[in-house]
């Protein structure tokens, strides 16, 4: 398997990272269902048609589009063996066969030319060491005429879903250094529309168009508010900024984090502002 984005390739695939994600594939999938719908939307999938999900993880995004394009294909790509594990699983659980999951890294994978009609993804396209290589690489696949379907994070301070709780970490624990930087690969790289257009442009993608697009989100997926604060404490955010610290430190972080989350519980969970930006592009 050629990879060129070694650094991504092994968060993951290795650590607690990738199996907090496996271990919670269906919350995450409850979670960012505004932002799935809303790209399934866009993208106009049609009975017949291929569909590439980039950065597809578990593959939730996959399976949902396979229903929508049957009895075309759905090929998920990513760079995790352990979250297409999973995917796998669980489209021959849904008994569906029109799927197809690849291992790889979409800067240098090699697909077949002009073969998709429909580029998408939900949050996977913000970890390229060289996106434009990566977008070229997609475009190359992309019929002409195809569409390119994607939704990345607006900046930290646009999602009330982190704010929120890391806010109450911070009053007894360091914050996270960087957390929120558009520069490199992560979470936040696409947070700026111009470098989103300048990206695509350069790969050789037409008629870009950027929309924001914010939305409730339940966090954890719904539930209690313990599970929502189980599922923070044990995320990314929650299990860098408390590594390390004695017990009693973690235990009042957590209680902080509890209480600022108790105003915006539901009979449905925890509901927090998120925001993203809905990215639309044609391919020549």
């Amino acid at each position: 398997m050629n990879i060129a984005n070694t650094a991504q390739a092994e968060h993951w695939n290795t650590g607690e990272g990738v199996a907090h994600w496996i271990r919670n594939q269906a919350r995450y999938d409850r979670m960012h269902a505004p932002f799935t719908a809303m790209i399934l939307g866009a993208a106009g999938l049609q009975p017949g048609g291929n569909v590439l999900d980039v950065g597809c993880g578990c593959g939730g995004t996959t399976l949902a589009a396979a229903r929508l394009v049957a009895p075309g294909q759905a090929v998920g790509l990513d760079l995790s063996g352990p979250m297409l594990a999973r995917a796998r699983a669980d489209a021959e659980a849904a008994g569906l066969g029109n799927l197809l999951f690849l291992q790889g890294d979409a800067q240098v994978h090699e697909l077949e030319p002009a073969r998709f009609d429909v580029v998408l993804s939900r949050f996977g396209v913000m970890f390229f060491t060289d996106p434009v290589a990566a977008f070229a690489n997609l475009r190359s696949a992309t019929r002409p005429g195809g569409r390119l379907v994607f939704a990345c994070w607006q900046p930290l301070d646009a999602n009330q879903w982190l704010l929120v709780p890391g806010a109450a970490l911070a009053e007894h624990v360091p914050p996270l250094a960087g957390f929120g930087s558009g520069d490199g690969p992560g979470m936040f790289a696409f947070a700026d529309p111009d470098r989103i257009r300048e990206i695509l442009a350069a790969a050789g993608w037409q008629d870009v168009e950027i929309t924001a697009e914010p939305a409730p989100i339940l966090v954890g997926g719904g539930s209690s508010i313990d599970d929502a604060v189980e599922f923070l404490r044990t995320a990314t955010m929650g299990r860098t900024m408390l590594a390390g610290v004695d017990a009693a430190t973690a235990d009042r972080a957590i209680a902080s984090v509890r209480a600022a989350l108790a105003p915006y519980t539901d009979a449905d969970g925890v509901r927090l502002g998120a925001a993203a930006w809905l990215v639309q592009a044609a391919a020549s």
